[in-house]
């Protein structure tokens, strides 16, 4: 079974960097809770007057490279490894790539090891890339194939939380795989 999973907001948590972030250089600004977030891009839900403030951040050297890890996450994709699934990291690097091409590979090396760096695959269509299974917080992923190979399993997060699909956490991963694994 080969399994896809993205990074920013699954693997890598993204929202506590952006946030810890934001904190530090803007504290006299209001922020958005990640139990209050309800849009996918943290951007959208920020007035426009501070949307700037948000793309400098997210465009920042060190910022993809900085992340810490989801709490289980690196346990989970090296148990996944040990049970002989087919691991990718499939992630959506940003549009303004300078920085995040690279430090996704980064990432990848410092918490899981260079080998995995051969594990990663970064396209802005994931529904081009083979697989069964794509764990990804995206509520919705959309490309030029209509019906992707993969089943989308939803990364549970706040803002995603309307859409009905099977759902995955860190703590549920083992019951929602293994089934899919053993049929």
């Amino acid at each position: 079974m080969r399994v896809l999973i993205d990074m920013d907001g699954v693997i890598a948590d993204f929202d506590k960097e952006f946030l810890q972030r934001w904190q530090n250089r803007h504290p006299d600004k209001a922020y958005i809770p990640l139990n209050e977030r309800n849009t996918f891009y943290v951007k959208d839900q920020y007035p426009d007057d501070l949307k700037p403030l948000v793309v400098e951040i997210l465009l920042e050297p060190g910022f993809f490279r900085e992340m810490i890890p989801v709490p289980g996450a690196i346990a989970a994709l090296l148990e996944m490894q040990r049970m002989e699934m087919d691991v990718f990291i499939c992630s959506s690097p940003l549009s303004a790539y300078k920085n995040s091409t690279l430090e996704k590979y980064e990432w990848v090396e410092i918490n899981l090891g260079y080998e995995w760096t051969k594990r990663v695959v970064l396209t802005k269509d994931k529904t081009i890339v083979t697989g069964d299974i794509l764990i990804d917080d995206k509520p919705v992923i959309t490309g030029v194939v209509n019906t992707p190979l993969w089943e989308h399993i939803v990364y549970d997060r706040p803002y995603n939380r309307a859409v009905n699909k099977r759902r995955i956490t860190w703590g549920n991963w083992k019951s929602i795989l293994e089934m899919d694994h053993l049929s």
